[in-house]
């Protein structure tokens, strides 16, 4: 049978608490009792649990990470950078999902109040903004990872989407398409606002709009892509691009305009957003804007340790920039140029996308 914490107690005649704030140096024993204490300690080979007494010390070595769902496209680039870095501090990770709507959050909930992690990273399940700022509010530290323009008031990490949307216009510009068809993710979220302002605004510097009619609102997903190339052949609007806001719902519309006898990139341009292992796998390969998945989940997760190591959140977002990838669904496979990347802990925002 192990040995326990009553084992030691009964044995050096003292109470569990007292063998307690000995483990822990926490409260007052005499010393001659402490000295008696770790004898017996080591007399019996008594080994307490880590987590035991990480929780007598307030510490669990566990670090939270709550997310919307795993079927997203990017998670798990998000969560393996976190991940690599919470492991490698020697820290454990407990994964909480949404996928269950109020139950799941209960769950999650639950945890919290049974202090079960001593930190928490978070990419936002809609609706939850306001219970996590909650818990920082009341201590918890708590690092947000893809900011979707909310701007909490809390450390977070996110990227360039701006500046990413409109390296993609200015690519697709610089090979005389000059009316594109925007797919859009959902408006409600910050980041399909910014991916849209960004784009549109370099075409309007080029003395172009983008008509109401050609930008179609999507859901990220691979059918709402197809739909709205569908859609907008079936009414007749000319286009010579499309800017979709992810990659999945980009693949929609390559499979739309196959189907529709359009020749990528000879028709019809098309660009991306993420720079998933998909884009490199679509027919033909899709040019796309870098999302930096993993280093936002690397940097998120650095952030998190540092502090927990006694190093101050800042008080700024972590801003790390953008890429763009060329490939042949804009003929232009192979177009590499671009400036150099970021430390991905670095909290400046960069000018604007890098290229690669």
């Amino acid at each position: 049978m192990p040995i326990t914490i009553a084992d030691v107690a009964a044995r050096a005649g003292v109470s569990k608490t007292t063998v307690s704030r000995v483990l822990n140096g926490k409260g007052e024993v005499h010393l001659r009792t402490a000295d008696r204490v770790r004898a017996v300690i080591s007399d019996l080979g008594y080994v307490p649990s880590a987590r035991a007494v990480g929780l007598a010390r307030g510490r669990t070595r566990v670090v939270g990470m709550l997310v919307p769902a795993l079927t997203w496209p990017w998670m798990g680039e998000v969560l393996q950078g976190a991940a690599d870095v919470v492991e490698a501090a020697g820290y454990g990770m407990l994964l909480f999902t949404c996928t269950h709507g109020d139950e799941s959050m209960r769950r999650f909930a639950s945890q919290v109040s049974a202090k079960s992690f001593d930190g928490l990273l978070v990419v936002e399940p809609e609706g939850t903004l306001d219970y996590i700022t909650e818990l920082h509010r009341r201590g918890l530290p708590v690092i947000l990872i893809d900011d979707r323009g909310h701007q909490p008031g809390f450390p977070s990490v996110r990227t360039t989407n701006e500046a990413g949307a409109r390296a993609a216009a200015t690519h697709l510009l610089a090979l005389g398409r000059r009316r594109p068809l925007v797919v859009t993710g959902l408006r409600r979220f910050g980041c399909t606002r910014e991916r849209l302002a960004g784009f549109a605004g370099a075409y309007a510097e080029a003395g172009l709009e983008i008509e109401p009619e050609r930008v179609v609102e999507g859901d990220f997903t691979f059918e709402c892509g197809r739909a709205a190339v569908r859609r907008l052949l079936a009414d007749g609007v000319p286009f010579d691009a499309v800017f979709a806001h992810n990659d999945l719902s980009a693949a929609g519309a390559l499979q739309a305009l196959r189907d529709a006898g359009r020749r990528v990139p000879q028709d019809v341009a098309v660009v991306g957003f993420d720079d998933l292992p998909l884009a490199g796998h679509t027919h033909p390969p899709l040019s796309s804007v870098r999302q930096p998945l993993r280093e936002m989940g690397t940097a998120a997760a650095r952030l998190l340790i540092a502090h927990l190591a006694g190093t101050p959140l800042p008080d700024t977002p972590t801003v790390i920039p953008t890429g763009f990838t060329a490939r042949d669904s804009t003929g232009a496979g192979g177009n590499t140029s671009g400036t150099t990347e970021q430390d991905p802990t670095g909290a400046r925002e960069p000018a604007g996308a890098r290229v690669t």
